[in-house]
This record gives structure tokens, C-alpha cells and sequence, in this order.
């Protein structure tokens, strides 16, 4: 499984508006693993970046003048991210981005040139709802270190979200792990079936101890909402089967 980080500078926010590219970074992860191969760009958008995206990024007009213009790095680009799940913080922004450069050189949408897109600030508000999910603060949610980080740069940022990425989805390893084996070794993925009519599974009963200890359980939560609790009201299993048992 290949998926690729990826973040953007602009010079603004809007590229409606004429705002362009002017930075570029992928982080390569295949397997859920970083390979170290990434890919980085600053790119000459041929105007001057707004007060306000310059106060973030830093990246002045004289930098950018005599780096490559985003037609010369775009198939670079795209041959890098071709095919895999692409990973991105606030996806809609970069995809626009993205899209309205790859229109003014006449090629297809970004999203035709990759796989899934998965947006990680999507997911951050589905495990952390009503709460700050900016790339620093989920840095500082999972204990990753971003004191380095001054400034937004693309690259940097990417290196970053590969962490947050895998923190936050940590428990996807093992399966990927299993997955990748089961495919060295058979060339297939195939689910394991286990027949449990085969297995010979011991039934514990409960000591004279462990039902006082329930039944001491269940009085307390009776006195704690001053009624009877829902364990008392469902007949226990072993009581079901006793009643089938002696009704046959």
C-alpha cells in the first residue's frame, strides 16, 4: 500500500482570484512506513504572495524568482503521486489548488491522477469533535515534536502529518502487516476461517464466591440509581439453558 503526504504554500488563499503555488512537499509511506523518499519543490507563482500568507510561510517574491515555474515541475509532480492514496490536512484547499494550476496547463484534475484522497482534518474532528484540530494542535495532542517548526513550510509540514497520520490511525499496522505476509507468501489475500465445530471450548461455571461477589456487584448498582438495574431484569444464560434443558 503506497500513500503519499502532501502539502502546499500559496500566496494567498484563493486561487479563483489569481493565488498560486509556490511550495510543494510529499512524504512517501508504503506500508504504513516511511521509505525516506520524498519530493519538494519552491516554485516562482509569478506575482507576490498577500502580507498575510507571507507572515505564515516566509517564502519572499526575490526567493521564488529564480526557482521553476509549476508547468516545469508538474509532470514531476504528478509521476510521483500517480496511482497512490494520497494523505492531505484540509484536502479541499490543496486540491484546488492543485486543480486550478493543472487547468491552466490544459491537463486533467488532480484527483484523476491518484488514488483515494483522505483527509486527515476529516478524520481529526471524528475522534476529536469540538476540539482544536490544526496540525500543531494534534502535534501536541500525540506528543509529536514541532518546536522546529516557525514557520509552514511543505515539506516540513508533510513529515509532520506522516506522524500525526499514524498516530492517529495506529491499530491499522497489525492488518497491514498480516495483509502484506499473507500476499508474499500465497500471492492472495485470504481471510482466515476458523471451525468451531471442531474446537473443544470448557464451560467455567462460577464458585459459590464469584456469584456472592455478582450478586453483591448488582446490589450495589441497585442502591446506586435507586432501582433495579437491567442485570437483574435479562434471565442469566445459564438459566436459559436450564429451562430449555428441562423443557425437552
Amino acid at each position: 500500500m503506497r500513500q503519499i503526504i502532501l502539502d502546499t504554500e500559496t500566496t494567498g488563499l484563493n486561487p479563483r482570484t489569481g493565488d498560486r503555488i509556490i511550495e510543494i512537499g510529499c512524504v512517501e509511506l508504503v506500508n504504513r512506513r516511511l521509505t525516506g523518499k520524498n519530493l519538494h519543490f519552491y516554485v516562482n507563482p509569478e506575482r507576490d504572495s498577500d502580507p498575510g500568507a507571507l507572515a505564515v510561510h516566509g517564502l519572499t517574491t526575490e526567493f521564488l524568482s529564480d526557482k521553476p515555474k509549476f508547468a516545469e515541475v508538474a509532470d514531476e509532480i504528478l509521476d510521483f503521486v500517480r496511482d497512490a492514496d494520497i494523505i492531505i490536512h484540509n484536502a479541499p484547499f490543496d486540491i484546488g489548488f492543485l486543480d486550478a494550476e493543472l487547468a491552466m496547463l490544459g491537463k486533467p484534475s488532480f484527483k484523476e491522477h491518484c488514488g483515494e484522497v483522505i483527509d486527515t482534518l476529516v478524520q481529526a474532528k471524528q475522534i476529536f469533535p469540538g476540539k482544536r484540530n490544526s496540525l500543531d494542535a494534534l502535534c501536541d495532542r500525540f506528543g509529536i515534536s514541532n518546536a522546529h517548526r516557525t514557520l509552514h513550510g511543505a515539506l516540513l509540514d508533510s513529515e509532520l502529518l506522516a506522524e500525526v497520520y499514524l498516530a492517529m490511525t495506529r491499530g491499522q499496522e497489525s492488518l497491514v502487516i498480516d495483509m502484506t505476509s499473507a500476499t508474499e507468501t500465497t500471492g492472495s489475500v485470504a481471510a482466515p476461517r476458523v471451525k468451531f465445530e471442531t474446537l473443544a471450548l470448557p464451560v467455567i461455571a462460577a464458585s459459590e464466591e464469584e456469584l456472592a461477589a455478582h450478586e453483591a456487584l448488582l446490589d450495589g448498582l441497585d442502591k446506586a440509581m435507586k432501582g433495579t438495574s437491567v442485570w437483574r431484569t435479562q434471565p442469566a444464560p445459564a438459566e436459559e439453558n436450564s429451562a430449555t434443558e428441562q423443557n425437552t
